[in-house]
């Protein structure tokens, strides 16, 4: 097989690795609607927090950012995938603020504005540096430890689903949503030859096959006991 054969494989596999990521990634994103219908319905946010969004959103924007063509090369689908994801987070934001009370309204209306402007020094501090390879960098570290601090969060989910014997924390669709992502992604990024999606993705490949197989046990040992009499006598 000729060298030119291998790239064209490589690339087509790419490509089908990061158009499936951007439709898994779309149960991702989708996710919260439940607890906006709620919100909507109680006309408040109740004990719900708004801090989730807003690091996501500015996740989607760091990572948005690094898969433009000023940045890195070849990874449209990467800017896709976070454009689409940032508009999601944008709308969440501004039903919670809408149906938030006043201190808690002004606190999330002011995390937005610490994001966007964050955001907005990260972009034109980027553009400041001539060296492409080091603004590639530079914008590059950023989004792989916000990828990487955003698949630790279901750590204390992890530690929660093992002290409580409970899946019920966690969403067996958000878990494989974000298993199957990751996995897309990972092997998008091996593909690209890009270590700044892979490795994070990685990362979440194994945190999400962690999650699947702890649902998975723990939701039989769940129907297991579910077996038992509803009311057992000891006498």
């Amino acid at each position: 097989m000729s060298l030119s054969a291998v790239f064209s494989i490589c690339r087509v596999a790419k490509d089908a690795a990061g158009i499936a990521g951007n439709v898994f990634a779309f149960g991702l994103f989708v996710s919260p609607i439940p607890t906006f219908r709620r919100i909507m319905r109680n006309g408040s946010t109740e004990m719900f927090s708004g801090l989730p969004y807003i690091y996501s959103l500015l996740n989607c924007l760091i990572c948005l950012w690094y898969g433009t063509p000023l940045i890195s090369a070849n990874n449209l689908l990467v800017t896709t995938v976070n454009s689409i994801g940032a508009v999601f987070q944008f709308v969440y934001i501004i039903l919670f603020l809408v149906y938030a009370e006043k201190a808690q309204k002004v606190r999330m209306f002011g995390l937005l504005l610490t994001v966007l402007g964050v955001f907005a020094i990260i972009l034109f501090g980027s553009l400041q540096i001539n060296d492409a390879l080091i603004r590639r960098f530079f914008v590059g570290f950023l989004s792989c430890a916000s990828l990487v601090s955003m698949f630790a969060s279901p750590l204390f989910i992890i530690k929660l689903v093992i002290q409580t014997k409970s899946v019920e924390f966690m969403p067996f669709y958000l878990s494989l949503s974000t298993f199957l992502m990751s996995t897309s992604f990972f092997l998008y990024g091996i593909f690209n030859n890009d270590a700044f999606i892979y490795v994070p993705n990685g990362i979440g490949t194994i945190l999400g096959l962690i999650q699947l197989i702890l649902y998975v046990y723990y939701e039989s040992k769940s129907r297991e006991n579910s077996r038992e009499p509803l009311i057992v006598s000891y006498a």
